[in-house]
């Protein structure tokens, strides 16, 4: 069994006090266990801001690059080591497990790549230069430049390396040092990647830190240079976000919460196209990958009211294939769900959701293989007005299917009542009806993915969160924005308007 340990102030520290265990959702073993108490933070974040924010605004943009560059294939070199700890704490099989630490390391390189084009300069140009007087001599230039502070990023249980690592990537190459705060629960992967960031000597000192068990107190001693990004639960998130510590002085936070995706299947498909066969394994792969718990995972299926019948009998045909079961057998697609506490919280859900739809495939009974294992299930509803299936999000292996009349407008007024998504998905061949739909749910979402039979052989499916486009979303989904490119820099740097003789301003910041 596993004690984790945190790295803070430049060395490995042991809480204090009775350990959190950390179980197999397969058998309910306990395969680690941790404790932050006693842990001094407010040094942590000190040694930040006084150690590793002055080394790593004296590296270039490029040299922070190929820092980044060397994590990733350090990281890389322990893939099977840390698919194995994926399945005995997180109940992932390979291909989930795979599909985060690639994730992991594939964010790193592309900063990376990323880092060439940003030059040697301890600034980002932002925009073009203007003209601000009656001649060019008085003129004004946008810039960013690296905040004076430390990045505290606390993570989702769901993806302990991508998760980390995408956060990671974007704050070190801006310049700004990280502490990282895994979720407990399922920290054994995020514990031995940290060990691998520390070994590897390629960041200076006191540009990573690694909270490992409860954050305590950290929050309490940010300050206005400081920032905080988050992924986790909508009411997590809301307590954050009004730590009085943080409100106080301005901090920047940054929420990735609750999202009620929705997949869309346009009236224009039928079943002989590519994009109904798209659709179908999108939807499944969705319900599915990581058992469900992916932030960007579908929960509401909206298909035309007289298709909706046959769509819930492919798709249970579709789910019906998913092998479930010990994720080390390599013959399974489906582990468990994370730990005893999820299974709960879906369990309850599922529950809330039979109230208002009927079981296609799956259900409430207990799964025969016990542990945490949860059956791939399908509601469907007569209709969409029950909020419930707007508001639960059963973060499981679980989805709604709904009927909608087959207008664009009543499609995106549907999705929308989500209250705001990371990705909303849809499915049709009919150019003029996606673009109204596009144009009515876009101000809902960070990302709208759209398929149809001419992109259908090449495209990767909307779960998948790419490092060159943003992944974020309003309101439900926390209002938040990361990745994006260069833009991912963004949240750690200040742009600042700088105004005077055009000569200065280009001979020094041009």
């Amino acid at each position: 069994m596993h004690t984790l340990q945190s790295y803070l102030c430049g060395s490995w520290q042991s809480g204090q006090g009775d350990p959190q265990p950390l179980e197999n959702a397969v058998n309910g073993e306990t395969v680690a266990q941790v404790t932050s108490r006693g842990l001094d933070l407010a040094a942590a974040v000190r040694h930040a801001r006084e150690v590793g924010g002055p080394a790593l605004r004296a590296m270039t943009f490029e040299e922070r690059g190929k820092a980044l560059k060397s994590l990733s294939a350090a990281i890389h070199e322990i893939r099977e080591e840390l698919i194995d700890l994926a399945a005995q704490n997180g109940g992932c099989t390979r291909g989930d497990a795979k599909f985060d630490i690639d994730g992991a390391t594939g964010t790193l390189a592309a900063y990376a790549h990323y880092a060439k084009g940003l030059g040697d300069k301890p600034y980002l140009l932002d925009g073009e230069g203007s003209q601000l007087g009656r001649t060019a001599r008085f003129w004004g230039q946008h810039v960013r430049v690296p905040r004076r502070g430390v990045a505290v990023h606390i993570n989702a249980f769901n993806f302990p390396a991508w998760g980390m690592m995408e956060k990671a990537a974007c704050s070190l190459l801006a310049g700004v040092p990280v502490i990282e705060k895994p979720a407990t629960s399922t920290a054994l992967v995020a514990w031995r990647i940290a060990q691998v960031v520390v070994e590897s000597g390629v960041l200076p000192e006191g540009a990573f830190q690694f909270l490992c068990g409860s954050a305590g107190d950290l929050l309490d001693h940010l300050g206005a240079q400081d920032c905080v990004a988050f992924t986790g639960s909508a009411r997590t998130g809301e307590i954050i976000r009004g730590n009085a510590n943080l409100v106080k002085h301005n901090v920047r936070v940054n929420i990735e919460a609750d999202s009620i995706n929705a997949a869309v299947l346009a009236p224009d498909v039928d079943e002989s196209s590519e994009t109904y066969g798209l659709f179908l394994t999108n939807v499944s792969t969705d319900m599915t990958q990581k058992s469900g718990q992916k932030c960007t995972a579908v929960r509401r299926i909206f298909v035309p009211r007289e298709q909706a019948d046959q769509v819930a009998q492919d798709l249970a045909a579709e789910l019906g294939r998913i092998s479930v079961g010990d994720p080390t057998e390599r013959e399974n697609r489906m582990g468990p769900v994370a730990h005893s506490g999820q299974l709960e919280d879906v369990r309850s859900g599922m529950a809330q959701l039979s109230e208002v739809a009927k079981a296609v495939t799956g259900g409430l009974d207990p799964h025969p293989k016990g542990g945490c294992f949860v059956t791939p299930t399908l509601f469907q509803a007569q209709d969409g007005s029950a909020q419930v299936l707007h508001d639960l999000e059963v973060f499981g292996p679980v989805a709604t299917l709904i009927p909608y009349d087959g207008s664009a407008q009543e499609a995106a007024a549907l999705v929308c009542r989500g209250g705001g998504g990371l990705v909303t998905s849809v499915y049709s061949n009919d150019g003029d009806w996606t673009a109204e739909y596009v144009l009515e749910v876009s101000p809902w979402h960070g990302r709208v993915w759209i398929g149809s039979d001419r992109m259908a052989e090449q495209a990767l499916p909307p779960g998948m969160v790419l490092p060159g486009l943003i992944h974020g979303g309003p309101g439900r989904a926390g209002g938040g924005e990361e990745l994006g490119a260069e833009r991912g820099l963004e949240f750690y740097m200040q742009r600042v308007a700088l105004q005077g003789f055009k000569g200065f301003l280009q001979t020094h910041f041009g």
